[in-house]
């Protein structure tokens, strides 16, 4: 039977609903109450250093933790990007970032070797405690931006994944970083850092699972 293409195209369109759109700024304020949601979580189990407030602090506390909020802030704004495939969609912010925390633990293996320290010197007995945790604490930020995704078309996955997995590991970080008292360059350039490429790693196997479309 001939149909016009009026009647063929309201048949197609019938069953058809609105959706949501994506905006940015929604993506930001899911990262912004993921990110406050953990910070209340960690000050409520753990409780925040007083240390920062009262002078204690070395310099380098505030420099890691400062990088690492950068950079969960710049994967995160990539990630939410990405969600939206466009042309020329290129995202450097969050590789720059990188490089700079990369810096970090860099400068813990130098001077661990330049004092005499050696290797032995980069571990304490709160090095796990720090390191595990900063992964658990990625989980809601984690959780928070695999659905952006999951809601999104990320044309590369696997690129996506990657982003959120170091946002999530480096907000986590940040979150329980400035728990601990523990102000040493060895400790914060390693411990404090190593969360965020084992959740970068995590968020690259298993977010393109989840959001392929």
């Amino acid at each position: 039977m001939n149909r016009s293409n009026q009647a063929l195209i309201a048949q197609l369109a019938e069953d058809l609903t609105p959706i949501r759109p994506m905006r940015m700024r929604s993506g930001l304020a899911l990262v912004a109450a993921a990110t406050a949601g953990t910070l209340l979580s960690v000050w409520l189990a753990a409780g925040f250093w007083s240390g920062m407030l009262t002078g204690e602090a070395a310099p380098f506390f505030f420099v890691t933790h400062g990088l690492l909020l950068m950079l969960g802030l710049a994967s995160a704004t990539a990630a939410i990007a990405l969600a939206r495939p466009a042309v020329g969609n290129r995202q450097d912010a969050p590789k720059w970032a990188a490089a700079m925390v990369a810096v970090l633990p860099l400068t813990a293996l130098v001077i661990a070797f330049v004092t005499g320290a050696g290797l032995a010197g980069l571990a304490d007995e709160h090095s796990i405690h720090c390191l595990t945790s900063g992964v658990a604490t990625s989980a809601l930020s984690f959780v928070a931006l695999g659905y952006w995704l999951k809601r999104g078309a990320p044309v590369s996955t696997q690129t996506a994944g990657l982003f959120a997995g170091i946002a999530a590991g480096a907000i986590g970080s940040f979150a329980y970083g400035i728990t601990c008292p523990i102000d040493g360059v060895a400790h914060l350039g390693l411990w404090h850092v190593l969360p965020v490429p084992i959740c970068g790693a995590l968020g690259r196997l298993v977010l393109p699972r989840l959001i392929r479309w």
